[in-house]
C-alpha cells in the first residue's frame, strides 16, 4: 500500500483538461483530428500518464463532467468507455470510476544503479546526476582533513550530531544566508539521503501518508514505498513554474498527510525553481495543516545562469525551524563521493533525531566531515563551486543543443540551475527508449522511475554531465534507439564499439 485514494471533483477536470498540453494531445501523441470522444479519452490519459491526474483517482460521474466541460453526457460516456478498454479506467457498478494504468506496463521504479567502472569504455551513463570531484580541490581537502585529524583520532570517532567544527560552519553559512542559525540546529548525516531517511524513521511512521511533488526524485520515492509509507502524489505546475498551490491545498485538506517532501530550487527531475510567494504559501498551508515539510536544498547551489537571483530558502518562512525541516548535502554542490549531508530543524527536532540515530548509523565518517569543514572555512567552498557551475552550464549548453540537433520532436525547458533536463520523448515510451538505449550503449532513467505508480512514461530525465563529443554521441544513441521505439524494431540491438570520453 502506498498510495492514497484521490478523488478529483468535475470542476477540477475541466480545469486540467484545458491545459495547453491536454489541449495539444492529440499533436503530442502523433496522431490526426479525431472524434470529440476519442479527444476527450486522449487528453484523460495523457494526464494520468503525466501525473497531473493520480493513479487511482476517483473521476467524477458522467453527467458531472459533460456539465463541466459543456458537452453531451454520450462524449463522457463513450470517452470512458474508450479508457476501461484501454487499461486508463476501472469501473464497478455503484462505486463509479477511477484511473489505472494498463495491466503489463513496464513501471520502473527504482534508480539506476551506479554504472560499473569497467563499462565506462562503452556505455555513456546518463542514469546518475553526479559530476566527478573538481580538482584540486577534492585534494586540498582531502589534505587538510588530514591534518585535523590527530584530536578526533584519539577519540572514539561517533559524533551522532557531526563534529562541532562543522556544525557551526553550517549555521554560519545559513546566517549569512540570511537565516540565523545555531549550531544546536545542525545535525549531520551521511549524504541527504541519510538525513531524509533518519526524518522519515522519526517523523512518518509505516502507513502515515506523505505529500511528494508528482514528479519527484526517484531515490527519496523509493526510500518512503520501503519505510511503508502512503505516498500522495501533487502535481508539479508544468514547465518550470513550481508548484501547483491549489492543488497542494486539496491535499493537505483532504489527506491531512503528517510530511510533505518537496524540492524548491531546481526540482529534480524537472528543473523547475518556486517563486518566493510559493514558497511563502505553501509553508503557511503546511503549518495550518499540521503537515511538516521537508525541503530538500541539495540542488540549491547549482545556479547556472549568472544573471538569476535566487528567492529566499524555504526556511526563512519558517526560521526557528519547527514547522520546516530542510536537508542539503555536499554531493551535488562538490562531490557524491563525499557523502555529508545535514538536517536543519528546531533545536528540540534535532536532539529527537540525534537520540534516534543509536539505532541506525551512529555518526558520519570523520574524515569526510573535516573535509568539507575544511571547505567551508577556507573559501575552498565557494571557489570550487564557482568551478562546478561552469562545468554545469557548459554540458547544460551541450546537451540541450545536441538534442534539439537529433531529436526536435522531444520537448523540455532548460532550466537555469541544477543537474537535470526534464524531456518529453514525441509520444514515445520512455521506458522502451531507456531499454532500447541501454542496449545501444546509452542510460537514461526513465519518466516512471520519477512518478507515483505509472506516471510520466512519455518521459526520460538527461542530465549534465558529459560535453561535447559525448553529449553529441549520447544523443545520437538516443534518437536510435527513439527511432526503433517508434518502428517497434527494438529485439536485436547490438552494442556499441567503444568511445573515447
Amino acid at each position: 500500500m502506498t498510495q492514497w485514494t484521490s478523488s478529483v471533483g468535475a470542476p477540477q477536470l475541466a480545469r486540467l483538461l484545458g491545459s495547453p498540453h491536454a489541449r495539444d494531445t492529440v499533436t503530442a501523441l502523433g496522431g490526426r483530428r479525431t472524434p470529440a470522444y476519442r479527444s476527450l479519452a486522449d487528453r484523460i490519459r495523457l494526464l494520468v500518464l503525466e501525473g497531473r491526474v493520480p493513479v487511482a483517482a476517483r473521476l467524477p460521474a458522467e453527467r458531472e463532467l459533460a456539465a463541466a466541460l459543456a458537452v453531451s453526457r454520450t462524449t463522457v460516456a463513450a470517452a470512458y468507455e474508450a479508457l476501461r478498454g484501454e487499461g486508463f479506467l476501472e469501473s464497478r457498478r455503484g462505486a463509479g470510476s477511477w484511473t489505472a494504468v494498463p495491466a503489463g506496463n513496464p513501471l520502473p521504479t527504482r534508480a539506476l544503479d551506479p554504472l560499473p567502472p569497467e563499462a565506462a569504455g562503452s556505455v555513456i551513463d546518463l542514469g546518475c546526476a553526479a559530476l566527478t570531484a573538481p580538482e584540486p580541490w577534492l585534494t586540498r581537502a582531502v589534505q587538510g582533513a588530514l591534518e585535523e585529524l590527530p584530536p578526533y583520532a584519539h577519540t572514539h570517532g561517533d559524533y551522532p550530531a557531526g563534529l562541532p567544527a562543522l556544525r557551526q560552519a553550517l549555521a554560519d553559512r545559513y546566517t549569512a544566508r540570511g537565516i540565523p542559525t545555531m549550531p544546536e540546529q545542525i545535525m549531520v548525516t551521511t549524504g541527504a539521503m541519510g538525513a531524509v531517511a533518519a526524518i522519515c524513521r522519526l517523523m512518518a511512521g509505516r502507513g502515515e501518508r506523505v505529500a511528494v511533488e508528482s514528479p519527484s526524485y526517484a531515490n527519496v520515492l523509493q526510500l518512503m514505498r520501503e519505510a511503508g509509507a502512503r505516498l500522495v502524489p501533487v502535481a508539479m505546475a508544468g514547465g518550470l513554474a513550481g508548484w501547483d498551490l491549489p492543488a497542494w491545498r486539496q491535499v493537505l485538506r483532504d489527506a491531512a498527510p503528517r510530511m510533505a517532501y518537496v524540492i524548491a530550487d531546481f526540482h529534480n527531475p524537472t528543473g523547475a525553481l518556486a517563486p518566493e510567494e510559493q514558497r511563502r504559501e505553501l509553508v503557511e498551508a503546511c503549518r495550518a495543516a499540521g503537515t511538516l515539510l521537508v525541503a530538500d536544498e541539495t540542488m540549491s547551489d547549482l545556479v547556472l545562469d549568472p544573471d538569476l537571483e535566487l528567492p529566499r530558502p524555504v526556511c526563512a518562512f519558517d526560521p526557528a525551524g519547527s514547522a520546516v525541516i530542510t536537508v542539503g548535502s555536499a554531493s551535488k554542490s562538490f562531490w557524491a563521493g563525499l557523502r555529508i549531508g545535514w538536517v536543519r530543524a528546531a533545536p528540540e527536532v534535532i536532539r529527537s533525531l540525534v537520540a534516534a540515530r543509536a539505532y541506525a548509523d551512529l555518526g558520519t565518517p570523520v574524515l569526510d566531515q573535516l573535509a568539507v569543514t575544511w571547505l567551508l572555512n577556507t573559501g575552498g567552498w565557494g571557489e570550487s563551486l564557482a568551478i562546478r557551475r561552469g562545468q554545469t552550464r557548459e554540458n547544460r549548453d551541450a546537451l540541450v543543443a545536441a538534442v534539439r540537433r537529433h531529436l526536435p520532436d522531444w520537448e523540455f525547458t532548460v532550466p537555469r540551475g541544477g543537474l537535470t533536463l526534464w524531456a518529453r520523448t514525441g509520444g514515445l515510451s520512455g521506458s522502451r527508449i531507456a531499454e532500447a538505449g541501454e542496449r545501444l550503449g546509452v542510460r537514461v532513467p526513465s519518466g516512471p522511475r520519477f512518478g507515483v505508480d505509472g506516471a510520466f512514461e512519455g518521459y526520460v530525465r538527461l542530465p549534465f554531465t558529459v560535453n561535447g563529443a559525448v553529449a553529441e554521441e549520447a544523443a545520437t544513441r538516443l534518437a536510435e534507439a527513439a527511432r526503433l521505439v517508434a518502428s517497434g524494431a527494438t529485439a536485436a540491438v547490438e552494442m556499441p564499439r567503444t568511445y573515447v570520453a
